[in-house]
């Protein structure tokens, strides 16, 4: 292989990465996944392509194990979210490399990941590691957009190929300093994606004459308005409350009190705990008259529902309802995707845990939800898999990671790219030597 470090060959192959465009929709993630394939089988690691359709296949490479051992996932998908050029600096699809930055789509969502994990499975094989479980590769399609392409179908229809006891993904790893003390955050549990619409009713009429109508646009604003100056009853989760303990070194406070605590410690720790002691409600879409000149008699509006793990939509319906009040509007659930979380204390949390400590003098590995969704609940949900969101970024502040991803001027450093190998070849050492 030409390439002569780890940091090279994850730079290079993150380069080729990006210059696929895997925009989804419509995804298009087989592009990327021949080349994942072509890489890692010169490397000697077993793969095969799964794809429900041919357009949009899903990467499954094995490192096989002797057997006796738990299995681990790396976990990652090859999809992105859409970009406009005019708004970059670089072109998108560039994968440029400037300033030990590489620039592109995805570089951190997540395409970034998807090349350390395949340099980290690639990296082992070639040093002839064979764990006591097989260590696996997944590169999924369609996480963005989740239409059933991913790793949905593949726990469903391809259950053997991709079951394994512990997974490592997306979700966390950022570094912040606390009073002195790096801590490296790792998301054990996510909180549950639950939209739900307000079909808001009236009646119609002619636009010059709004005193004959009932405009339903109208009624629907308040209701907008009620839902946004709502603020619910905050709650310790589990791993909130150990989180708040690592912060204020055990002295944690009551949940109503939680936000300005941290946010005296740190200034973005508010952004990353507020979410977290609570249910969230975000009105994002509305749809009404399809005319200028007719009132509208339906109004609907999609509000973005984000649930705490374990909470359901029949405990929080009657409190969504009791902030809307009396009015002729219907609401109906679109979907329940998520609210699922893995135990703390376990071997891969003592891995995540260790390299933290080995990597800077006093760090500390401190847990956290996610107030979006991920590819773990599925594994969660089908396998009761133990898995966790962490990839650790030390160059790039995490304040401008969260506001790149999604966004325009994604960009990774490639320090933390080549930290990122470190880390999961770590993890696969690790949960590969244990015995069941």
């Amino acid at each position: 292989m030409a390439v002569v470090s780890l940091r090279d060959e994850a730079t290079e192959l993150l380069q080729k990465l990006i210059r696929v465009d895997t925009v989804n929709p419509p995804g298009h993630e087989t592009r990327a996944a021949e080349l994942l394939r072509d890489y890692l089988t010169e490397s000697g690691v077993e793969v095969e392509l799964y794809a429900k359709v041919p357009e949009r296949a899903n990467v499954v490479a094995l490192r096989r194990g002797r057997g006796g051992g738990p299995r681990l996932a790396l976990l990652s998908h090859t999809d992105t979210v859409l970009a406009d050029p005019r708004e970059w600096q670089l072109d998108p699809w560039s994968g440029e490399l400037r300033d030990d930055e590489i620039w592109g789509r995805g570089a951190l969502d997540m395409k970034g990941q998807v090349a350390a994990s395949a340099v980290a499975i690639a990296s082992l094989a070639r040093e002839g590691f064979r764990p006591n479980g097989d260590l696996i590769f997944l590169a999924t399609a369609d996480e963005e957009v989740g239409v059933d392409f991913g790793l949905q179908w593949l726990v469903r229809e391809h259950p053997e190929a991709v079951r394994a006891e512990y997974s490592l993904n997306e979700g966390a790893g950022d570094r912040i300093v606390v009073g002195g003390r790096p801590l490296y955050l790792c998301a054990a549990a996510e909180k549950m994606s639950s939209p739900f619409t307000l079909r808001v009713h009236g009646r119609s009429g002619h636009a010059s004459m709004p005193g004959i109508a009932d405009n339903a646009l109208v009624k629907a604003s308040r209701l907008i308005q009620r839902l946004a100056e709502h603020r619910p009853a905050p709650r310790y989760e589990p791993e909130v409350e150990a989180l708040l303990g690592v912060l204020t070194n055990g002295d944690v406070p009551p949940p109503e009190e939680a936000v300005a605590r941290v946010e005296s410690l740190h200034p973005l720790a508010r952004t990353f705990v507020e979410p977290l002691l609570a249910y969230t409600l975000s009105p994002t879409m509305i749809e009404a008259s399809h005319k200028r000149n007719v009132i509208p008699a339906l109004c609907e509006v999609t509000v973005d529902c984000r649930l705490l793990p374990g909470q359901t939509q029949a405990e929080v319906e009657p409190l969504v309802r009791d902030v809307l009040g009396d009015g002729t509007y219907e609401l109906d659930w679109t979907e329940g995707h998520g609210g699922t979380r893995s135990p703390l204390g376990t071997p891969l949390w003592d891995a995540v845990a260790s390299f933290v400590r080995d990597l800077e003098p006093g760090a500390e590995a401190a847990p956290v939800v996610v107030p979006g969704f991920t590819d773990s609940h599925w594994m969660r949900e089908a396998f009761g898999t133990v898995a966790y969101g962490f990839f650790p970024m030390r160059t790039m502040d995490a304040e401008l990671a969260a506001l790149l991803i999604h966004s325009a001027d994604e960009r990774i450093h490639v320090e933390d790219l080549e930290l990122g190998v470190d880390f999961l070849r770590h993890a696969g050492r690790a949960i590969g030597s244990l015995s069941t």
